[in-house]
């Protein structure tokens, strides 16, 4: 059994003080590359693509691209900018999510009918706001901590919106009856995959959550101690090839294997397999069937490849299936927090789970990071003495602590600055649209 390194206790942080800003040089550098990337995940989409939206939980790509500079706007140059007036008073409700404390908003499941302002007049906006928060950024003082920290929320909240541009970009152009790809090169080449296998951690008093001066959303903290026992964990995430054995043994018929209201779904819904599988009947048996769709189109599924687009319910329905449990994600990150930040992000390019290629370095776990989010059995809630920020922003994590499971780790959609040990996913139950996968655990 491997022991857990215990990492040296932090006294609680509130959410004010989690963390030291950039410098505004620096900071400035930052933000305008992370709003040139989100540019350019639009880039291959027309703008018909940039303005439709294929469910309510998705959003189109014109709505991310307005509202994350309206989080600029709203809560930076309204606020820090004398005299400060809107690029147009109508964008404060189009473009607000969730945040009642600043006025009212738009319906989310009807964001696809904002057929103005344009493209072309989002794209304007979002220029106006680059000018302005470039200008303040220059103009503001480095022990001006308040701005800053605003800046760098924004900047973070810009990349988790980059990851929903692909994510609902996918499901949109898998429900237009041609399945166009987003981008045509295929970057994947086969790889024989490798066996998992049990890692065994000794239980014990472990400290998770939120350290150091780097940035950390209010929810990865305070802090704390949590009492563990022994377990072992996967040394790699589920793969396709893995799943498929799920579904071939009737996974989906069985339902002492499935919470009661995951079964519900699976009844409702008429789940036979993950999201975006295919069976092509003409096809041969053992996998050679089943076809998947991807941001390159539709393609084989690659067993070797971890399983992506499962809900919490179907995680740990196969988690049942397999005679083990999914991990709590204090155990996920005790683990991840002795192994480094690197896999297949956003900017691999890849945008798709890939083949493990090398053998995973100590502590021996593949692909913690990137790849897939990985469900853990941990529902999102806060973790002892948690204070969410002040202000508007308060709404920002703390009032979604309902009903929603935690994930950890990151996917290839996810930018590589964006992610770290501490970070906390959420989604409800049945989400499968986003790049969901999961690694088994089970009681040593």
């Amino acid at each position: 059994m491997r022991k857990m390194q215990r990492r040296n206790a932090q006294p609680p942080k509130t959410a004010a003080d989690h963390a030291i800003p950039l410098s505004p040089p620096l900071l400035a550098a930052r933000y305008a590359a992370v709003r040139r990337a989100t540019e350019r995940l639009v880039e291959p989409l027309s703008p018909e693509d940039c303005a439709l939206q294929s469910m309510p939980d998705a959003s189109p790509a014109k709505w991310h691209l307005a509202h994350t500079s309206w989080f600029f706007e709203t809560f930076v140059l309204e606020r820090f900018v004398p005299d400060y007036r809107p690029f147009h008073p109508a964008y404060r409700t189009l473009f607000n999510s969730y945040y009642n404390a600043v006025g009212d908003n738009h319906p989310r499941p009807e964001r696809g009918l904002i057929s103005r302002p344009g493209l072309p007049d989002v794209l304007s906006y979002r220029k106006h706001v680059d000018a302005r928060v470039a200008d303040l950024l220059e103009k503001s003082s480095p022990g001006n901590l308040e701005i800053s920290s605003l800046v760098e929320l924004g900047v973070n909240h810009e990349e988790q919106h980059q990851e929903l541009i692909l994510t609902d970009v996918k499901h949109l152009l898998w429900r237009n009856p041609q399945r166009p790809a987003y981008v045509e090169r295929w970057p994947l080449t086969p790889i024989r995959g490798r066996k998992s296998r049990w890692i065994g951690f000794d239980g014990g008093l472990a400290e998770i959550g939120r350290q150091g001066d780097g940035f950390a959303f209010d929810n990865e903290g305070p802090r704390h101690s949590v009492v563990m026992r022994p377990f072992e964990i996967a040394s790699h995430p589920v793969t396709h090839g893995d799943f498929l054995a799920f579904v071939e043994d009737r996974g989906y018929q069985r339902p002492e294997l499935w919470l009661s209201l995951g079964w519900d779904a699976v009844q409702a819904q008429g789940w036979r397999a993950p999201l975006y599988w295919e069976r092509d009947e003409d096809g041969s048996r053992h996998g050679d069937g089943w076809r998947t769709f991807t941001l390159h189109g539709m393609a084989k599924i690659d067993p070797h490849t971890p399983i992506c687009h499962v809900s919490y319910y179907e995680a740990d329905a196969y988690a049942r299936w397999a005679h083990a449990r999914l991990p709590t994600e204090a155990e996920w990150e005790v683990v991840a927090s002795q192994a480094a930040v690197e896999g297949n992000f956003l900017e691999s390019r890849a945008l798709h789970p890939l083949a493990l290629r090398d053998e995973p370095p100590a502590p021996g776990l593949a692909q913690l990071f990137g790849d897939v989010w990985e469900w853990t059995q941990s529902a999102y809630s806060p973790y002892p003495g948690f204070q969410p920020a002040g202000g508007a922003v308060s709404e920002y994590n703390g009032k979604f602590m309902c009903n929603q499971y935690v994930l950890r780790g990151g996917s290839c959609a996810t930018p590589v600055a964006h992610i770290r040990d501490t970070y906390r996913n959420f989604f409800p139950t049945e989400a499968r649209w986003q790049f969901s996968g999961l690694r088994l655990a089970r009681d040593a």
